[in-house]
């Protein structure tokens, strides 16, 4: 019914206002000069010219956060990811925009880009040895909304391009960003794998590949870098209590193979993971965060979401319900409502009860559900003294985003459980084994739900929010104490939820082998309103096999996208 500690995977810490100071190779251009270029231009350079490395003893590989950035001047660099559906190619189109002029567009060449998680093969890294010696040579993609910060100081104060590229395989639609006057770090953070170097004296050299030199007129300079890997242990130095917090993080989700491998987090960009509940199993990119904070954060996470914590680096404020309960005769208005969705379930494999439900078998999955808008989806609840329950009311708004009507839609309940803690919306999704004849088989027990934008789902869409606040579960579901609370789901993201645990997994210890399907539906009881309640429901089809203790699942591909 609820999320659990054992279902934590990586989620990042959320950058508010954090800015790299990116100075090494950067000249401005004084503002004639500025003027007189007439379309964008992008660079790649470095912050600095040397950095070094850590390699642990007990994780060795060294992760080539080397400094880099594309930067944007005259103009930002935009992309606009899309596919008209998951039968449909994914395609990116280049937005220009010049001052005042009308945006141009430009397709880019068909293929380039397969996925919403950046572009691939953008950087090739070669690292040559003391002795001249190529010891590594690799290439990188590149998401543009990567950790990033101003390059001079009349730039934008804030970027307007999300924080990250969506790497959910049923993602739709995506905006990719270096803002006018900004630098976004050209390292693949999660996404890449450490390189084996020893410690020692190293050459780097990092250059754009011809295509994207081409595609986007960046000029042909790689940029070189002196590199010192020094060995370190987790045992030795301040650093101990947070490798050593973050290595029993890690430990703790060996047995979930949906999970990705512990991210790096290196010094010199703090680019890392943190935690939330529930949620995955696919991450965006890390955004830029100062390393003393990470530091700080990586010392004070702890299992569970507790009041204010739930991915281990930030306190978040909480969003704020109405004052009072709302009065007066219930209406729906007609003004822009949400539309509520759902994907085809994906994170899936066979798990079993371990030391608490021996003998079962078990089929775990990840399930979004996303609003499509063009209104958001706001759900206060307020509770009567002395009730377990809160009444939930959903509210509408107008064009100027004044509240125009609300109507009931069901209860929150407060689920005690360590590692939980929080107010749970009861009527939002309802997940379903169907069989072979999409009749239901088993029922998942998961039926309350603490809403957050987890999942940039399709940022393409009208009235789409790229800098949704509540990412993380936070305070936004209350505290025990609590009178009201609201819980928020904002237009284009949609939230995950990890179905690993018994009760909220499939028990498939009795089914027969065969074809079923992975039901994911929202607004099962259809209180909520929407603008259209014919889309709500999603199947994904799995093929069950093996004895019992040692069943199997195959997971066919769902049109184009072939991830389980």
């Amino acid at each position: 019914m609820t999320r659990s500690h054992h279902a934590r995977l990586w989620r990042p810490a959320i950058a508010a206002g954090a800015a790299i100071a990116v100075t090494a190779g950067v000249v401005a251009a004084a503002p004639d000069a500025q003027k007189a270029q007439s379309k964008p231009k992008f660079s790649l350079i470095a912050a600095s010219t040397s950095v070094t490395l850590d390699s642990w003893k007990e994780e060795p590989g060294v992760y080539l956060d080397l400094g880099t950035y594309l930067t944007a001047e005259n103009g930002p660099l935009e992309l606009k990811v899309t596919r008209k559906s998951y039968k449909d190619p994914v395609v990116a189109t280049q937005i220009i925009r010049q001052g005042n002029k009308a945006p141009r567009t430009k397709t880019l060449p068909a293929g380039l880009v397969k996925d919403f998680s950046g572009l691939p093969g953008f950087v090739r890294i070669t690292v040559t040895d003391a002795a001249g010696k190529t010891v590594v040579t690799k290439d990188e993609a590149f998401c543009p909304n990567n950790a990033s910060g101003r390059v001079r100081p009349d730039a934008p104060a804030k970027s307007k391009y999300p924080q990250s590229c969506p790497t959910n395989p049923f993602t739709l639609g995506s905006v990719w960003g270096v803002e006018n006057g900004w630098a976004s770090n050209t390292y693949s953070g999660f996404y890449t794998a450490p390189v084996a170097l020893p410690a020692g004296k190293y050459t780097a050299k990092v250059s754009v590949a011809k295509r994207y030199r081409d595609l986007f007129g960046i000029a042909d300079k790689p940029q070189t870098i002196s590199v010192t890997v020094r060995e370190r242990s987790w045992e030795e130095g301040a650093n101990a209590s947070a490798a050593k917090q973050h290595a029993g993080h890690a430990a703790g989700h060996s047995g979930h193979s949906a999970m990705r491998p512990k991210a790096p987090a290196a010094p010199t960009s703090g680019a890392g993971p943190s935690y939330n509940v529930g949620h995955g199993p696919y991450p965006p990119a890390p955004p830029a965060v100062p390393w003393a904070l990470k530091k700080a954060a990586l010392k004070a996470a702890q299992a569970g979401d507790g009041a204010g914590r739930t991915d281990g680096s930030r306190k978040a404020p909480a969003l704020t319900p109405n004052a009072n309960r709302p009065t007066g005769k219930a209406s729906v208005p007609n003004v822009p409502k949400p539309d509520l969705r759902s994907l085809p379930a994906y994170g899936i494999q066979i798990s079993d009860g371990g030391d608490d439900v021996p003998g079962k078998d078990y089929l775990a999955f990840s399930a979004n559900v996303w609003n499509a808008g063009p209104a958001q989806l706001v759900v206060d609840g307020f509770r009567s003294p002395g009730k377990k329950l809160m009444d939930a009311y959903q509210y509408f708004y107008d064009a100027d985003g004044k509240q125009v009507g609300y109507a009931p839609t069901g209860t929150m309940e407060w689920d005690p459980r360590p590692g939980h803690e929080h107010w749970h919306f009861t009527d939002f999704a309802s997940y379903r084994l169907l069989k072979a004849d999409q009749k239901e088989a088993v029922r998942s027990g998961k039926e309350a739900f603490c809403l957050a934008n987890t999942d940039a789902v399709d940022y393409t869409v009208k009235n789409a929010n790229w800098h949704p606040e509540n990412t993380d579960l936070s305070t936004a579901c209350g505290q025990e104490n609590s009178i009201s609370v609201r819980e928020v789901l904002d237009v284009g993201s949609g939230d995950t939820y990890t179905q690993d645990l018994p009760g909220q997994s499939f028990d498939i210890t009795d089914l027969p082998n065969g074809t079923y399907y992975i039901q994911v539906l929202a607004n099962p009881e259809k209180r909520l309103q929407e603008t259209d309640l014919n889309n709500n429901s999603a199947l994904r089809k799995v093929v069950l096999g093996g004895k019992p203790g040692a069943r199997t699942v195959k997971v066919p591909a769902h049109d184009l996208v072939d991830a389980n």
